[in-house]
């Protein structure tokens, strides 16, 4: 399942990749994307396990950069 986000709070795009880099590694994502122009945010992970992925994925986003926020 791949679905996008918006994200709210997200200062520069230095900061985008780092959440990028970060998320990436993440145990359950096939992929994602994080664009500081649009503020969004997409994320790939199987059907099954998306919604504990997308949890983990709003968790470490809340530890990398705690201004950002994923509005679901």
């Amino acid at each position: 399942m791949r679905k996008t986000f918006r994200l709210d709070e997200i200062d520069c795009a230095n900061c985008a990749r780092k959440l990028q880099d970060s998320l990436a590694k993440l145990d359950g994502v096939e992929a994602v994307s994080v664009n500081f122009m649009t503020q969004k945010l997409t994320l790939s992970a199987a059907d099954d396990r998306f919604d504990d992925v997308l949890n983990s994925v709003v968790a470490l986003t809340a530890k990398i950069e705690p201004d950002c926020e994923i509005i679901r």
